[in-house]
């Protein structure tokens, strides 16, 4: 099985704050970008202009918790435009990553089987 963390954000835009979710979005995918270890981290959005998803991936569970410190300089006003209707996880994580992220109340998909390159 493979190192990397994976993880998946799905929430609904708060009503008449898509503006400020895109310009939120795009400072923060500015800071993210930084992460050296930040692998993935592509935001889409439905047809229906508030349904939004998350992907992020990184290469380890340390790139993982670098971003996690990215996360709390924006947490506050993600939160105050954002909806998160769920967190959705699918890698092991260590001790550390698993406190970090426990007030979320995520959802853990344990891999059983494949591979990644």
């Amino acid at each position: 099985m493979s190192h990397n963390i994976i993880w998946t954000i799905e929430g609904k835009i708060k009503d008449g704050r898509r503006d400020e979710y895109e310009a939120l979005m795009e400072e923060m995918v500015a800071e993210v970008q930084k992460e050296e270890g930040t692998t993935n981290y592509e935001w889409t959005i439905a047809p229906d202009g508030e349904t939004v998803h998350v992907y992020e991936r990184y290469k380890d569970a340390e790139a993982a918790v670098v971003h996690l410190g990215s996360w709390a300089k924006f947490q506050e006003r993600y939160m105050d435009v954002t909806d998160i209707t769920k967190f959705t996880i699918f890698s092991e994580l260590t001790p550390e990553l698993e406190e970090a992220v426990a007030a979320m109340n995520p959802v853990y998909m344990k891999p059983i089987g494949g591979f990644a390159r």
